[in-house]
């Protein structure tokens, strides 16, 4: 994948036509971690290290792909303070 590509997931009513940019896609079922980070985005880079360490600490070893879900909406709650971001790294042992 181009570092300059990005997937975004949305949860949809129906199957999604292709077209341009915009393609279908789903996710292998896997094992994985997750947790549940409170605060700001500029917090997520310290997030992850912090979680990556975790994931090492119990004896497992994360596979290269990641995604964040944006629990929290900023246009209902703007302050970032309050923000809370799951982090979720599949698994491969």
């Amino acid at each position: 994948m181009d570092p300059k590509t990005f997937d975004i997931g949305v949860p949809v009513d129906r199957p999604v036509t292709p077209s341009g940019r915009v393609k279908q896609g789903q996710l292998p079922a896997a094992t994985v971690a997750r947790t549940v980070y409170h605060g700001s985005y500029e917090g997520l880079f310290g997030a992850w290290q912090e979680f990556e360490k975790w994931i090492a600490a119990q004896g497992r070893t994360a596979a290269p792909s990641l995604w964040e879900t944006y629990l929290t909406d900023p246009a209902a709650n703007p302050d970032p303070k309050t923000g809370r971001t799951e982090l979720t790294r599949p698994l491969t042992k």
